[in-house]
């Protein structure tokens, strides 16, 4: 065996093994998008349960509808509450104003039941609905979302938890948006199943859940978002006519996921709660 042949093989060794171990590394580190099971429905009324849900650690759910908003903060000019989270015991819930509102609103509910509030004036562009509320498993970052076709999610830095957060009456300012690959409409919720991962509930005309895939987990800065489809939300009732989709929450610790469709009137009285399983 020559010198020369020597070398070509040692380069040939290397490079196979060069391109086995990145092949290894991205068998170990790709995204497997998941597959979701139904496994059961209930069903709630809409007046207080039909715009959203949450988790609690101790697998109770907090739910918000149109009634849920009090009458002190009703008063006040909010108006409409989105889907809500639960971080830490702590609820966060999303709120907006009328037609001319120029700010939005995060409320924070602590263990004991006491609630703060959090403004934010609107941005150049940003428009004033406040559809939902999901805070990053971290507990630091809290993502929100506006209604139409956006390519955006906002992000804050979550009130009480994190420590860049201002003190309440101060300005709750905007941090690095998620910007989305594709444009998404309507977005009634969204909620984490990872740190890179959120599933969101769309109320477009196919009215499904939707997989979005972060370039890395959330840190104040710009960061992009990938758009699949996760599945196509189920439409049953007596009643025809129009669904809506609402609120959607995943329960990390029993890892199930949750989304609500309202039915077409009359039957709008009652809201379903469709749960899935991760296959």
């Amino acid at each position: 065996m020559t010198r020369h042949t020597k070398r070509y093989r040692r380069r040939l060794a290397l490079t196979l093994g060069t391109a086995l171990g990145a092949l290894t590394l991205g068998a170990t580190t790709a995204y497997a998008t998941p597959t979701w099971t139904e496994t059961g429905t209930a069903h709630v009324g809409t007046l207080t349960h039909g715009q959203g849900l949450a988790s609690r650690a101790d697998g109770s759910l907090l739910y918000r509808g149109l009634a849920s908003v009090p009458l002190s903060l009703r008063v006040k000019g909010w108006t409409h509450v989105g889907d809500p989270d639960v971080a830490r015991g702590y609820a966060f819930d999303a709120y907006q104003g009328g037609d001319t509102a120029t700010k939005k609103m995060f409320a924070v509910t602590d263990p004991a039941g006491k609630r703060t509030t959090y403004e934010h004036a609107l941005d150049p562009g940003e428009l004033l609905n406040n559809s939902f509320a999901a805070v990053s498993p971290d507990g630091q970052w809290l993502v929100s979302g506006e209604w139409g076709t956006m390519s955006r999610l906002q992000v804050f830095p979550a009130p009480v938890l994190n420590a860049a957060a201002p003190a309440p009456g101060a300005n709750l300012p905007q941090a690095g948006q998620i910007s989305l690959d594709k444009p998404v409409t309507n977005i009634q919720g969204c909620d984490f199943t990872d740190a890179t991962h959120l599933m969101c509930a769309s109320n477009d005309a196919a009215k499904e859940v939707l997989d979005v895939t972060l370039d890395r987990p959330l840190d104040g800065k710009p960061v992009t978002g990938r758009v699949s489809t996760a599945f196509a939300i189920p439409q049953r009732s007596v009643c025809k006519g129009t669904f809506e989709t609402e609120g959607i929450d995943y329960d990390a610790a029993r890892g199930t996921l949750r989304v609500e469709m309202v039915p077409p009137a009359p039957c709008l009285v009652t809201t379903a709660v469709i749960s899935y399983e991760r296959g």
